[in-house]
């Protein structure tokens, strides 16, 4: 299994734009071949700032298979004009 993670900081006063479409974006997400689990995390200390966490069943099946597909084309268009500055993700492994 692989953690993906992404810190998701939402211009501020677009937060709840962002929660509507996550709600679609998540119908999306959840069909890909590869897909667990994820969660969506709000920041205490900061309501502009989330944390996403998807559990993959490999690296390729996020990188490649979602990345690649047109499902993630629809992802883009529906989250990524709220983020500022635009995420980093990374991966991570069980120790």
């Amino acid at each position: 299994m692989i953690l993906e993670v992404a810190i998701l900081n939402v211009i501020p006063g677009k937060e709840d734009d962002f929660l509507k479409a996550f709600s679609i974006a998540k119908g999306i997400i959840s069909k890909m071949a590869g897909y667990q689990q994820h969660q969506l995390k709000r920041c205490v200390e900061n309501d502009s700032r989330f944390i996403l966490l998807v559990e993959w069943d490999n690296l390729t099946d996020h990188t490649e298979g979602f990345r690649k597909s047109e499902a993630y084309g629809e992802w883009k268009k529906l989250l990524h004009h709220f983020y500022e500055p635009f995420p980093t993700v990374e991966h991570y492994v069980e120790v």
